[in-house]
């Protein structure tokens, strides 16, 4: 993995000269939560943000909502306009676009514009979930470079005149034999894109074994500084953001499952990645507070018994490396109401203990796997047709 990088290193980065700039967004920390299915909802990203404010005294990042359906934004599907529900204190607004047709790429994103649903927009070609890569979406998409083109092309044109930039997230390609990022890279400046973001895995590998980052490296030579390179895969720790962005020459980082069941890491990688003091890790009793504001936050987006189901699958990443005995993690699986979580929690309210061995990877791993695709999918990557059925996907995944 190790890349001679003539970028500057990122541990001299200035605390008060802007980190990473997207367009017009001016950002004080080069590091951004990567969309999410099912978590970096308004209620996640609200702890994050949280989070970095206690520990590092402001918000310096930037936090993605989960992905959102191009037509079911159109159509104004409940579900999806739900979330894309932001904090009143939240900004800049990030939302993730799925898509697989111009004509509702371009819909959506000037309906963005039109009722200031947010001041970012993002472009998801990454997904290597069957379901979506078998109908030509996500990380399947970029292979047919003319109609990926046109994708973009049709958000930056929606957004023409607005301070509104368009980014883009796909990854290496669709397995060794196909790689695509280059092309993607150079397509997506080409077309107006203020940013490119590289997963460095193919679809093949999905979250299996490790990311590669030679590739984002490659990608930024490629690109010779047209936009800003983010690079993500592997970033666990406040020193893997570092190490990525000295090895790879990239302008700032994306960081998914790393984050999972631990809010409070944005802090530690703003302060690691601006030169500062890298915040503590909390002890076992914090994270229990953290829990019960989590569980809160939930309850004031989806209500608290959807918010109890919710948050049960993020019990694990939270408990992760504490002395959490077998009991109190099966009971923190089953909570169905606030007052019960909180009693559940009170017995470890004043531990003081620390997790031991908590970095490493965390969420979907599994192994790698032949990419599921259209019938013809690999014949023609001049072909723009867009792929039937794909753009009817549910949000979030």
């Amino acid at each position: 993995m190790a890349v001679t990088t003539t970028k500057t290193d990122a541990a001299t980065m200035s605390a008060d000269a802007p980190a990473l700039s997207i367009g017009s967004l001016d950002l004080s920390s080069p590091v951004v939560l990567a969309p999410m299915a099912g978590v970096t909802n308004v209620a996640f990203r609200t702890l994050c943000r949280e989070q970095e404010r206690e520990r590092m005294g402001s918000v310096a990042g930037l936090y993605v909502c989960e992905m959102v359906t191009a037509r079911a934004l159109v159509e104004r599907n409940p579900k999806t306009l739900h979330m894309t529900t932001f904090a009143p204190d939240e900004d800049p607004r990030s939302l993730q676009l799925y898509t697989t047709d111009p004509k509702y790429t371009y819909e959506a994103a000037k309906m963005i514009v039109d009722e200031n649903l947010a001041d970012h927009i993002d472009m998801n070609f990454g997904c290597p979930v069957p379901k979506v890569t078998r109908r030509g979406g996500g990380s399947a998409l970029p292979y047919k470079r003319r109609l990926f083109g046109n994708i973009v092309a049709a958000a930056v044109k929606a957004t023409e005149g607005t301070d509104i930039p368009v980014t883009v997230k796909f990854r290496v390609g669709i397995d060794d034999e196909h790689h695509t990022h280059l092309d993607a890279g150079r397509i997506a400046a080409d077309e107006g894109a203020a940013a490119v973001a590289l997963h460095a895995r193919t679809a093949a590998q999905r979250y299996s074994g490790s990311a590669d980052w030679s590739h984002i490296a490659r990608l930024v030579e490629h690109m010779d500084g047209r936009v800003p390179v983010l690079g993500n895969g592997d970033i666990f720790k406040a020193t893997d953001a570092q190490a990525m962005m000295e090895q790879t020459g990239c302008d700032g980082v994306v960081v998914g499952r790393g984050c999972l069941g631990r809010p409070w890491l944005f802090a530690e990688l703003s302060a690691a990645l601006r030169g500062l003091p890298i915040p503590q890790e909390p002890t076992f009793g914090e994270v229990a507070q953290i829990i019960m504001r989590h569980a809160e936050l939930l309850a004031e987006h989806d209500g608290e018994r959807k918010a109890c189901r919710d948050l049960r699958k993020h019990m694990t990443w939270y408990l992760r490396g504490f002395p959490a005995g077998g009991d109190l993690r099966r009971a923190l699986s089953t909570i169905d109401s606030l007052s019960d979580l909180r009693e559940r929690l009170e017995p470890v309210w004043d531990s003081t203990a620390m997790a031991e061995d908590a970095d490493g990877a965390r969420g979907r791993q599994g192994s790698p796997a032949k990419v599921a695709l259209p019938e013809g999918w690999l014949d023609d990557p001049e072909d723009d047709t867009v792929p039937e059925g794909a753009d009817i996907m549910h949000s979030g995944g």
